[in-house]
């Protein structure tokens, strides 16, 4: 198969080159296999070009000599930024963040927030878009975060793998996969990668997802090409470059400094 260097089945999820059940590896820039070829092998095999964790590192280095390095800080207690997050879902942070300040200015405390009836929550937070869904949820997460932790502190989950504590926290109401990792990632500093639009967009161009992946794919194929300790970086980083560059619209890709590793920008 010409072009084709290796061939890996889900081997190596955390070494340098990843592939998945249903990919073959091959080369950056190399030629796929011939239609006839493809044809032969097409019922078994999705032929795609795959990034390993070297590819990722490079891609951060890029960025970080075009945006500058992102310090990992942590934005708030966990539970605080469990509901900042269940507020920002489904719209920008122009809403979400006022709709949050006025609900910490108008209780004194979680136990308070979980203890409001859905019209006083409501009434704080009808800017943030979505209000008497989020109000909902977020009483009811807070309700359960105390029925079974007996508090509203959430740092038991750092003892957990990132596994089992995105799966603990996905349980709640009104939090998938994205919301979870950003908790982990924002609340507690653990290695979860929350993919957003921008993520999304920017990963699936380069070539490190396919397209037509669904967004918990997406979550679990992206970690693990990327370190662990390159998780908050890539990230921050691949959100700056979506926004800045990357657009969902009119990218500029003749001047993107990902554009000599963009599948994307290859294609033309």
């Amino acid at each position: 198969m010409r072009g084709v260097s290796t061939l890996t089945l889900f081997l190596s999820l955390k070494g340098e080159e990843t592939c998945f059940l249903t990919c073959v590896s091959v080369p950056l820039g190399a030629p796929l296999l011939s239609p006839s070829r493809e044809r032969r092998f097409g019922s078994f095999f999705s032929i795609m070009p795959v990034m390993g964790r070297k590819d990722v590192k490079r891609i951060i280095r890029l960025l970080e000599q075009e945006y500058g390095l992102p310090r990992w800080r942590v934005r708030g207690e966990p539970v605080a930024v469990l509901v900042q997050t269940i507020l920002s879902q489904n719209t920008s942070d122009k809403n979400s963040e006022p709709a949050f300040r006025r609900l910490m200015s108008s209780f004194l405390g979680w136990e308070e927030v979980a203890g409001a009836s859905e019209e006083e929550i409501a009434r704080c937070i009808q800017s943030g878009g979505l209000g008497k869904v989020k109000t909902r949820y977020i009483k009811q997460a807070l309700g359960e975060v105390k029925r079974r932790c007996g508090s509203f502190n959430l740092e038991f989950l750092k003892k957990m793998t990132v596994e089992d504590a995105r799966k603990w926290l996905m349980e709640l109401p009104g939090v998938g996969i994205k919301t979870a990792s950003c908790v982990l990632l924002f609340g507690l500093k653990m290695p979860a990668l929350p993919v957003d639009t921008h993520v999304f967009r920017v990963a699936t161009r380069l070539g490190l997802i396919k397209q037509g992946t669904s967004m918990e794919r997406a979550h679990r194929e992206l970690e693990a090409v990327v370190a662990p300790e390159d998780v908050y970086r890539f990230h921050v980083l691949l959100i700056t470059h979506g926004r800045r560059a990357c657009r969902a619209r009119l990218p500029h890709c003749t001047r993107c400094v990902l554009r000599e590793v963009c599948e994307f920008y290859g294609r033309g």
